[in-house]
This record gives C-alpha cells, sequence and structure tokens, in this order.
C-alpha cells in the first residue's frame, strides 16, 4: 500500500507560480512511476506530467515548458513545480503513483490539492 498526501495549493494571480509536494508513504517509492493529474470544473481528470523511476518525464502539451515534475527518492516526494500560471490551470491537482509488476497493477491517488488561478 502507498499512501500520497499532496500539498501546496492555493490561490494565485495569472502569471505566478505555486510548487506542489506530493509526499508517499512506504520503502519502495522509487520504483513507482509518480504523476500529477488534475480535474477542473465538470471536467474529466486529465494527465499533467508523470515521471518514472528512472527519471524520464512526461507532459501534457498545455503544460510544456511552464510545468517541471521532480522527485527526490530519499525523501519519497514528488514535486510540480509550475510558472507562468494561467486561469485554465484552474483545478484539483491529484498526485498517483502506478507500478505494473508484470502481473498486476499497483495504481494509488491521494485527496488532491486545489489551485485556484485568477485575479
Amino acid at each position: 500500500q502507498v499512501q500520497l498526501v499532496e500539498s501546496g495549493g492555493g490561490l494565485v494571480q495569472p502569471g505566478g507560480s505555486l510548487r506542489l509536494s506530493c509526499a508517499a508513504s512506504g520503502s519502495t517509492f522509487s520504483i513507482y512511476t509518480m504523476g500529477w493529474y488534475r480535474q477542473a470544473p465538470g471536467k474529466g481528470r486529465e494527465l499533467v506530467a508523470t515521471i518514472n523511476s528512472d527519471g524520464r518525464t512526461n507532459y501534457a502539451d498545455s503544460v510544456k515548458g511552464r510545468f517541471t515534475i521532480s522527485r527526490d527518492n530519499a525523501k519519497n516526494t514528488v514535486y510540480l513545480q509550475m510558472i507562468s500560471l494561467k486561469p485554465e490551470d484552474t483545478a484539483v491537482y491529484y498526485c498517483n503513483a502506478n507500478r505494473w509488476s508484470g502481473i498486476n497493477l499497483s495504481n494509488y491517488w491521494g485527496q488532491g490539492t486545489q489551485v485556484t488561478v485568477s485575479s
């Protein structure tokens, strides 16, 4: 089992920055692919960024060049640095941990943290 706790959300003006953190329980954090997803009101949950156990990253086109995902395996934490925020980035941001063992998929979600971009 992996428990994920997000923090760092809040209200920010357009053009501003925020850094989200996701702290994970468990001693096997380093083998999980970690990701950030978001869900805006009235919309489905969408991928924002992922980072796998080798450190390779993947981003949604809408956030490329503005968001950076990183991980600190010593601290069991994944981060999402967000700059040049836009009103359309407003959403609940969820942390995800997943791992395919070759037999089954382990998939975990945090409770979410609200990000609101507004003047």
